[in-house]
């Protein structure tokens, strides 16, 4: 388990195949442990927000699929960076034991 951490909001935790997968849409090396300073923060947003929109209009979200979308995982990973960016703060990831 991976878990996305900022001073300013709940810690974001997902297993490691899909949070490193996240992790390279923003533009980032998949290593653990790995950290965004606030100057980098926005441009990861932005990276991650273009690559989930990107991604959700290839796949769709289908009724007949019983799996989450990347676009859905994402959304609090998302929501933890705009945080960030408003409260100009960094942003961390490091491995967890749940």
């Amino acid at each position: 388990m991976i878990v996305f951490k900022t001073k300013h909001h709940a810690d974001v935790t997902m297993f490691d195949q899909h949070a490193l997968n996240l992790i390279g849409l923003m533009g980032r090396s998949e290593t653990v442990p790995g950290a965004l300073n606030a100057d980098e923060v926005q441009a990861a947003l932005n990276t991650l927000r273009k690559a989930l929109s990107t991604a959700s209009a290839k796949t769709g979200d289908s009724w007949d699929d019983d799996s989450v979308s990347l676009s859905h995982r994402g959304r609090p990973l998302l929501d933890l960076l705009q945080n960030a960016v408003q409260e100009n703060e960094h942003v961390i990831w490091e491995n967890t034991l749940v």
